[in-house]
């Protein structure tokens, strides 16, 4: 990968480091965390093609020890980014899996030195708190932003600079990899991309060990608005009016299919937007379901990169584990022990997925575990409801 660099971030506070009563040699976090960079020159992508000066984001959360095998990597899902758990200076808002994060919680930040990583072509390009290169970075051969030019960059690729990173740090072998959702897939491709350095997967509401055609075709379907939209322009949008429309109703499908049936009906049911505004009366009046989804989707979009929407979809699509013809070759890769967590009212990676790798896993007499999450809110709830796993997730890391 060439000269790395690993440089702080000056506007965000360090990590303040407690010590315990009960464990006066534990180190302990208060909560607040700080947003750090990783720098390259270059970067060679699974495709063969150079990204220059490239640059993410990561966060830490406890203490490597001296062997530096007491690591444990979290990646994000979709529209997430590093910020997994404590908070930021002068912002209440934790990270997603705070719950689970975190001194005496299951992913125990006393024992384990925990990282995460902002994946290339993050959507989030106008959080501050993300650090990423992708489409909407500036070209250093042209001076102006990538766009569609970006190269295609996979499921491995993020592997890959993650792994760069954990080098950069210490990092020898980690004790567990997981993640939710998109970060499931990468916890998966680690596994098998680099089975002697992970010890334990955790994959939550993931595809499985590969994206299965019906997979592909919801990631077709999340893209095909932004195309569609006059003002993409084929990605060279940059400095003029952005594809919001298109980018919103992208997010507006993702975030239903992200719900439940039964999530719809308990907080929502059949009510009306505004009470004076009966549907039958008009177009423009609306469900309440209807005017959270557009509110909802719109917000987002304003923060969110299309482009980068783009590539992400694209990277989803693209995955097979390890890159290997089939799921049995990669499973015959897998030296980790695994567990699989869906959700059972999951309508966007069904449940199905991971009994089917649940399966294939078995059938090669790979470790593995199975525990599904007995909720009723969705996809979602391999992050809101996390803890009905956690007392699952502290036996499987300490077994």
């Amino acid at each position: 990968m060439g000269r790395e660099r690993v440089v702080p971030v000056l506007a965000l506070a360090l990590c303040v480091v407690l010590a315990l009563a009960a464990l006066p040699l534990a180190q302990a976090y208060d909560g607040i965390v700080e947003k750090k960079v990783y720098e390259v020159p270059a970067y060679t992508t699974v495709g063969g093609k150079t990204i220059k000066n490239l640059r993410v984001g990561y966060e830490t959360y406890g203490k490597l020890n001296a062997a530096g095998d007491n690591a444990v990597l979290i990646c994000h899902y979709f529209s997430a980014n590093s910020h997994a758990a404590c908070r930021y200076p002068g912002d209440e808002r934790r990270g997603y899996w705070d719950s689970i994060i975190g001194a005496g919680k299951p992913i125990d930040t006393d024992k384990y030195f925990v990282l995460s990583v902002d994946s290339l072509a993050n959507v989030n390009t106008r959080d501050p708190h993300t650090i990423t290169t992708g489409p909407a970075s500036i070209d250093p051969d042209t001076g102006k932003p990538y766009g569609m030019r970006f190269p295609v960059v996979t499921i491995r690729d993020f592997v890959n600079v993650q792994k760069a990173v954990a080098d950069a740090l210490g990092v020898k072998r980690f004790h567990a990899v997981g993640g939710a959702s998109m970060g499931a897939l990468q916890a998966i491709e680690w596994s098998v991309a680099y089975p002697d350095l992970v010890g334990r997967v955790l994959a939550v509401i993931g595809v499985g060990l590969e994206t299965s055609p019906y997979a592909i075709a919801t990631m077709d379907l999340w893209s095909a608005p932004i195309r569609l939209d006059a003002k993409w322009n084929n990605g060279d949008y940059y400095g003029k009016d952005e594809p919001i429309d298109g980018l919103a109703a992208a997010v507006k499908m993702a975030l239903l299919q992200s719900r439940s049936p039964a999530w719809a009906q308990k907080q929502f049911a059949r009510k009306w937007a505004a009470q004076d505004k009966d549907p039958l009366a008009s177009f423009d009046n609306q469900y309440a379901v209807q005017a959270w989804l557009d509110e909802q989707s719109r917000s987002r979009a304003k923060l969110y990169d299309a482009n980068a929407w783009l590539y992400l979809a694209k990277a989803v699509q693209l995955w097979h584990a390890g890159q290997q013809p089939s799921p049995e070759a990669a499973v015959r890769r897998i030296k980790a022990r695994t567990i699989l967590i869906p959700v059972k009212s999951d309508v966007l990676t069904f449940p199905e997925f991971s009994r089917t790798a649940l399966e294939q896993l078995m059938s090669q007499r790979r470790p593995v575990d199975f525990f599904e999450i007995d909720d009723d809110g969705g996809h979602v709830d391999g992050i809101a409801s996390i803890g009905k796993a956690a007392d699952t997730i502290r036996l499987f890391l300490e077994d």
